[in-house]
């Protein structure tokens, strides 16, 4: 066993390369192969892209299993190739992948927003597929921590996750739609912005019959001019807010 910690010494053990794809690989560092997942994740229009930036995001863990930036990134690409894909077992796999990666990235800097707020999303959206990885009081524990952490995380985004656990769960397990409402108002004070928490605080105004006020809020998504770096999210946004505006005449 000394031998062995003295060998691990001095080759680095923990920050083994995996197998190089090519020569040019071999001289990598993890921060490399996160900028080349970032590179990839901006093309996430073809789902191939994000297919390729989780296979980095693996390479760079398996380089640097204590890289908490490879961490985070891998559990959000994996919750958006999880929600994208067709593929049911490519699905499933995503997902717990992602609950995997969130959870060490909570384990590596429990004190940054990042890692909870991305395992608390892939427990909601795996549960929404009917995968059940978490419990509510699971999504809720990682939104209140990203909220104590930095409550203004992407764009107020922990409020919009706790308000559609209000505004989803059954009423025996906390559901509550005007909490829904109260929760993503408050997120709009970071949000003004943000799309999605227009689109399902839309949802929860309709939900307590506040129709007008729901309008409101899918007109606001189809006049703002979106945020170049979330363009794909914004389209997806946008075309619900244009089928939900046509239901309600």
């Amino acid at each position: 066993m000394i031998a062995a910690g003295l060998l691990c010494a001095a080759a680095s053990c923990g920050r083994s390369r995996p197998p190089a794809a090519d020569p040019a690989d071999d001289a990598r560092t993890a921060e490399e192969y996160v900028a080349q997942a970032d590179r990839l994740y901006t093309g996430r229009d073809d789902l191939n892209n994000v297919r390729r930036a989780v296979t980095v995001l693996a390479q760079a863990r398996a380089y640097d299993p204590g890289s908490y930036d490879a961490a985070w990134r891998l559990a959000k690409f994996d919750s958006y190739l999880a929600t994208h894909t067709d593929d049911r077992n490519l699905r499933e796999k995503a997902f717990r992948e992602g609950v995997r990666a969130g959870k060490d990235a909570v384990r590596l800097k429990g004190d940054r927003p990042e890692g909870h707020f991305w395992l608390g999303a892939t427990y909601g959206q795996s549960a929404e597929a009917g995968l059940f990885l978490g419990t509510v009081d699971d999504i809720r524990g990682e939104m209140e921590s990203v909220l104590k952490v930095d409550e203004g995380y992407q764009d107020g985004s922990a409020h919009m996750v706790l308000g559609l656990v209000y505004l989803k769960a059954p009423g025996l397990l906390g559901g509550d739609a005007h909490r829904a409402v109260e929760e993503m108002e408050r997120g709009l004070r970071f949000g003004e912005g943000n799309a999605f928490l227009r689109l399902h605080l839309a949802e929860a105004y309709t939900a307590v019959g506040r129709k007008a006020d729901a309008r409101r809020q899918l007109e606001a998504i189809l006049s703002m001019s979106p945020d170049p770096n979330y363009l794909p999210e914004y389209k997806e946004a946008a075309a619900e807010a244009r089928r939900l505006l046509g239901q309600t005449g």
